[in-house]
């Protein structure tokens, strides 16, 4: 195996599974890169596109591994940042392609928080379908990337009920949207943003249409607590959501 990181982001992605998986660490890879890998429609026009930094979630109990490992495949710690935020978050960089590595901890936290403990135990590189739809679906800004990466994924991945390699669960993803107004709306907001933007892209549309919509069908169908009824009541007049800051790597000129 390669001591130094390798230039195409995807190929990278595998060379740090097969180093974790003999370590015997579960990194699940996030973002555009683990849509890649989970779905085929990613892989040629219209959807193919390039990938630049990799993300990972990782369980508490990884975090030593993780350190340990991303410094032995070529990258340098943003030691800084690890001192100060490593109990949720852990940065790393790779200086021969000028890309970052994000591993987040137990928990997603980006536009709004996705509580992940329970959820990285399977088997495989990647999260789960479900996870990977809502780390991409609860950002505020998204582009037309994020947009492209979630109607690959919904091309290749039916909406049912139960957690699966192959399935976006219906019901994990309504029950998150009731735990939490803010990202109710701000996934009601970007289905409307994909809605808008099938039309441009030649793909089986009416697929991607009709599991969106099985998806708000149990989203709406799920019970709301009273908590979220009432922040539902004050709506946008309130900001609902967060707008991460960029973690600048001690290597990138100001």
């Amino acid at each position: 195996m390669s001591e130094r990181p390798l230039e195409d982001p995807i190929d990278e992605a595998g060379r740090i599974a097969e180093a974790a998986k003999k370590k015997q660490l579960g990194p699940k890879l996030l973002g555009g890169a683990g849509i890649h890998v989970h779905s085929p429609s990613a892989h040629k026009a219209p959807l193919k596109r390039k990938y630049g930094d990799l993300d990972y979630a990782i369980s508490r109990r990884d975090r030593k591994g993780v350190l340990d490992l991303f410094p032995s495949l070529g990258y340098e710690a943003n030691e800084r940042f690890n001192l100060m935020q490593g109990d949720r978050r852990l940065y790393f960089y790779d200086p021969d392609h000028g890309r970052q590595v994000d591993v987040f901890i137990d928990v997603f936290r980006m536009s709004h928080v996705i509580d992940l403990r329970g959820r990285l135990d399977h088997e495989g590189p990647c999260a789960s379908p479900s996870d990977l739809l809502l780390s991409k679906l609860q950002i505020y800004e998204m582009n037309r990337k994020d947009l492209v990466d979630l109607v690959a994924l919904l091309l290749d991945h039916p909406v049912e009920t139960g957690f699966g390699a192959e399935v976006i669960d219906a019901g994990y993803i309504a029950r998150v949207a009731a735990g939490d107004w803010g990202m109710y709306r701000t996934l009601q907001v970007n289905t409307e943003k994909l809605r808008a933007t099938l039309p441009e892209l030649e793909v089986d549309r009416d697929l991607v249409s009709s599991r969106l919509d099985e998806l708000w069908k149990a989203v709406e169908a799920q019970p709301k607590p009273i908590k979220w009824k009432l922040r539902a009541q004050v709506g946008d007049r309130v900001q609902w959501y967060e707008l991460p800051e960029e973690v600048r790597s001690p290597y990138q000129p100001e």
